[in-house]
Formats: structure tokens, sequence, C-alpha cells
């Protein structure tokens, strides 16, 4: 066997390295992913002195088990993933059809091995689904951590590769619920307006992500934020027209009645400590906003697309929101874990803007506003159920509760 006993070392270094940069990779082809990770192979293994071909097939293998997607869904095409959801209904028809799909349970007290009946059923199911290979180049736990991992992406699950009760959760769901889900969001598709000319935003929220496309393909992807279920992201479409660098938040009537003033009355010196001011009263409460500045809500900077929802995306100066997997904290605008580099795409056509010339913006003292020579469509969505570009099926939690009012139309 090329991979050396050393292997372990270097996966779990490289790999975590990999998955680190993955949320910040544009869409590349698959030509470029193989330069790519040639010219990683080559710079360290001279730096570590390692066989290269042995460092290439433990670069490769890395990259294919831990599930790195470079251009999670290539097309913004909704005809195209309709058709994939299709494909994919029919494939988990099948399954049901020829498959016992009853409930895996783990003993509570007696030490599992992957040996026992309970590990061979979860093997079995994980084959079945598309997640275990049974030719991959890693026998034993680790062959097993890989599936386990490539199920729990599929699902947005924290990639552990342990089983777990999330994880048997997740497995047990039957394939007529997984099917039905499948349905509804095929339903959502043929509302949905999906240019495949141009600039286009996606923000799916459950999903938690960030989508930007250009003539069909993805260019841009980013964790997001999403608005509690207290405080939900309303599902709409728009058209992005501005940027505002270093921007005031005017905070919300209902903001300020239930959070700012009972912190003022705890704090006299709360709105001095956190950059605020009274600008004025409405309907007998004062108006308050934030200046710019390293505490504001708001970060360094805003996108809008004006709505009734008042629902705009924003940086954030609460970045450790961004380590969580699931981010549904908002009061129901949308927070970027990468505003400048959706800001550096919104405005590469012009000359008057470089990466030096928006940070500058994003860390001034006043606020400045740039409008759009073409407005970007917008679409903030709702799919728990889709087909990415390597062809894996995925779901995703129905946080908000969308889905079962569908689910009749479905059937």
């Amino acid at each position: 066997m090329l991979v050396t006993k050393t292997f372990p070392f270097y996966f779990g270094t490289f790999s975590r390295r990999l998955i680190q940069e993955r949320r910040q990779l544009l869409y590349i082809t698959n030509t470029t992913i193989i330069k790519c990770w040639l010219k990683i192979c080559n710079t360290y293994s001279n730096t570590l002195n390692m066989k290269k071909n042995h460092f290439v097939i433990a670069m490769f293998v890395t990259i294919l088990s831990s599930n790195i997607v470079f251009a999670q869904n290539t097309s913004g095409n909704s005809q195209e993933q309709y058709e994939k959801i299709e494909n994919a209904i029919s494939r988990l028809e099948e399954l049901k059809s020829k498959n016992d799909w009853r409930a895996i349970s783990l003993p509570a007290t007696t030490p599992v091995d992957e040996s026992s009946e309970p590990m061979k059923e979860i093997e079995k199911r994980l084959e079945l689904l598309g997640d275990f290979k049974s030719g991959n180049l890693f026998a034993g736990n680790r062959r097993m951590g890989d599936a386990v991992r490539k199920f729990q992406a599929r699902h947005g699950l924290e990639q552990t590769g342990i089983v777990d009760a999330t994880f048997l959760k997740a497995l047990n769901v039957p394939l007529d619920t997984r099917i039905n889900q499948l349905r509804v969001n095929k339903e959502r598709l043929l509302k949905e307006n999906t240019e495949t000319q141009g600039k286009r935003i996606v923000a799916n929220i459950p999903e938690y992500k960030l989508h930007a496309f250009e003539n069909g393909h993805e260019v841009l992807s980013m964790d997001i934020v999403v608005g509690k279920t207290t405080n939900k992201t309303m599902v709409f479409s728009d058209a992005l027209t501005q940027i505002v660098f270093s921007p005031y938040w005017n905070i919300p009537e209902s903001i300020v009645k239930n959070e700012i003033l009972p912190a003022v009355k705890r704090n006299g010196r709360y709105l001095r400590m956190n950059q605020m001011e009274i600008v004025g009263t409405r309907n007998g409460v004062p108006e308050i906003r934030q200046k710019p500045g390293p505490k504001n809500s708001l970060g360094k900077v805003k996108f809008l697309f004006p709505n009734k929802y008042d629902i705009y995306f924003h940086d954030t100066p609460a970045k450790a929101l961004f380590a969580r997997n699931k981010r549904a904290f908002s009061h129901g605008c949308i927070r970027l874990s990468q505003p400048l580099e959706l800001a550096k795409y919104l405005l590469k056509d012009d000359p008057k803007w470089n990466e030096i010339s928006i940070r500058n913006a994003m860390n001034g003292s006043s606020e400045r506003a740039v409008t759009l020579k073409t407005p970007v469509p917008v679409s903030i969505s709702y799919y728990t159920a889709w087909v990415d570009g390597s062809g894996n099926i995925n779901f995703r939690e129905d946080i908000y509760g969308h889905d079962k009012g569908l689910v009749s139309l479905s059937k």
C-alpha cells in the first residue's frame, strides 16, 4: 500500500486546513481542483520530506472522504434541480420497496464495536444511502467514520464521524418522510424565480448558507445567521440595489421597547457605552440609532434590497456564532460570515472599487452608500431538501415548520 503509517498525522493536520478553507473557495472546475490539490501536495511533500506519491494519495483521499464540496450546487437552474429531485425520489422509493427500514437502536450500557449487530445495520444502511463505500482505501474505524461524516454533512449535522443520538435520529427518519420532504421542496422550486443569466443571490434559511450565482454557476457561498423561531426571516424575492459601508443602525421600535429601554433602566450609561444616540421620538418611543464603529450590531457593511419586511444582509461583530452548527439567532435580518467577499463580488465590475477601497470604506468613521449600476436579484429561500452538484441528497431541519403546511399538497 502506498499510504504510510504516518498518514493519520497528515490526514488530521491537512484535512483540517482544507475544511477550514472550504467555505472561502469559489466555484472551480474539476481541472482546477486537481491542479489545486497537486500544488498543495508538491508544497507539503517537499516541506515534510514525505514521498510525493504517498502524499498525493493521502491528500486526494482527504478531499474525497472529508466531503469537501467545491461547488455544492453548481447550477442555479430550477429545472435541473427539479429533475434531480425527481430522480432522488425514485431512488428512495426503490430503497423503500426493497429494504426493511426499521429504527436502529444502540444498547444503553453495553459497549458497541464495529462488529456488533447494531453497527453492522448502520453500516448496511449507510451503504444503501451511498455514504459507505465498501471499496474505500481504509478499513475499520476510519472507513466507518468517513461514511458517518458524509451522512452528517448531507444532513447539516456537525461532522464528528461519531455515531451518537443526533446521528441515529437522522438515520432513523422513515423513508416516507424523506420522500415527502423532497416532494415538498420540488413544489417550492416551481414558485422560485431562478434566472440563469447574470448575477443572482440565494440565501437558504434552513441551510444557513448564502450562495451567489453568475450565469447559472455558483461563484461564492458563505455561512449565515438567520432569524430566531420567534423572529423568523421571511421568504421572498427582491433586488439588491445598494451597499452601505460603515452604517448607522436605526434600531427598530420593537427592539427599542423590548431590549434597549429596559437596558437603559438597569444602566443609565448603556447608550453611551454602546455608541447609541437618541435622534427623535415616534409613537411616544425614542428613536435610537447606533453609530458606525466596532460595536455596531450591523458590523462594517450592510446590503439593501428594499422590502416591506425591512430585511437585509449585514456584517456582524458576533463572529463566534458562525462556529455553531445551527445559526438561528437574529431578529430577522441575515448576518454574513464573509461580507467583504460579497462586497468585492458585487463591485468587481466597477473600476472605482477594489479590495483596498472597500476595506477603507468598511472601516470608515462615517456612513457611505453605493448604488449598484445593475440591481442583483435576491431570493430568501426555504429549501429543506435538494440534490447538490455531486449528486448527494441533502436534508435540513425544518426550523420554522414551513414544511408541515405543505405536506398535504405533496401527497
